[in-house]
């Protein structure tokens, strides 16, 4: 019977010495195998819960947010270890390097006539809502989901920064949804928002749930837009839908589906209209 340390004095893979600079190793008194350093901004990956906040799935924070968070001047994250064995050097990636300057790939180029049929005129798609009637529908949803962030923030006392160029606030309207979206995100990505609170845990899907109705801030009281599509107009309010469902909030799901259906009605009926009279 072999040695029980003769896995451990088998020569290593790698004799050859790694080029000055290219990989750190291990200090002398750490122990264990040759492991380059991993890429920067990518170490929170793999580590998710249901109970963590949703920084653990999104992209880190940048280092400068640890250092001037925690009063440290480094680049470290507290409680990590620097590159190299906890040397003071930190191996950072150049600025002017990014992965499509290694080994690469050209897909075939597509025939130049599918290219053609693909830049002809786009299909159109039916409009029969009128502008006030899409700015009207879009008001309601930035309304509604506005009410819906002020009392899922007020229900879990989530703190509210305050800034000398923005009043207290002590109404939903005193926010635009952009803004309620950019403290609902801040929250989470600085660990405020458990994923408990949420719809299912659905800590990963929640900060794109937040974005899919950012579209909302063209409503027509704030700026002039471009006339929507009725399928753009009914994707909406569904992405006001979900918010609502991902925040647990009954009233604004039953409001907003409300909207949603008698919305597509009123498209339903319009587009009949219009066929009748081309008949």
């Amino acid at each position: 019977m072999g040695r029980p340390d003769a896995a451990f004095n088998a020569p290593m893979a790698y004799n050859s010495r790694p080029p000055q600079g290219a990989y750190t190793s291990p200090a002398p008194n750490q122990g264990g195998p040759f492991r380059s350093p991993p890429l920067q901004g990518w170490d929170h990956q793999g580590r998710f819960s249901p109970s963590d906040s949703v920084d653990d799935i999104m992209i880190s924070p940048s280092l400068s947010d640890y250092s001037l968070e925690n009063g440290g001047t480094g680049t470290t994250p507290p409680g990590k270890n620097k590159m190299g064995g906890g040397r003071g050097r930190s191996q950072r990636r150049p600025s002017n390097r990014d992965e499509f300057d290694g080994p690469h790939q050209f897909l075939q180029r597509p025939h130049p006539d599918y290219i053609a049929m693909q830049e002809r005129e786009l299909p159109h798609l039916p409009t029969n809502l009128l502008v006030q009637e899409q700015d009207s529908v879009l008001t309601q949803v930035n309304d509604r989901l506005s009410q819906c962030a002020y009392d899922f923030v007020a229900k879990y006392q989530f703190p509210i920064p305050l800034t000398q160029d923005m009043r207290p606030v002590e109404r939903p309207q005193d926010r635009e949804w952009t803004e309620w979206v950019y403290l609902l995100k801040r929250l989470a990505t600085k660990r405020r928002i458990p994923a408990r609170v949420l719809y299912n845990g659905q800590i990963k899907q929640f900060v794109t749930i937040l974005e899919n109705s950012l579209e909302m801030r063209h409503a027509a009281k704030h700026q002039s837009r471009p006339l929507k599509d009725d399928r753009n107009i009914l994707q909406l309010i569904s992405a006001g839908i979900q918010v609502a469902k991902i925040l647990k909030d009954a009233p604004a799901m039953e409001y907003l589906d409300r909207l949603y259906v008698s919305t597509e009605q009123q498209i339903h009926e319009r587009s009949a209209a219009a066929a009748a009279r081309f008949r």
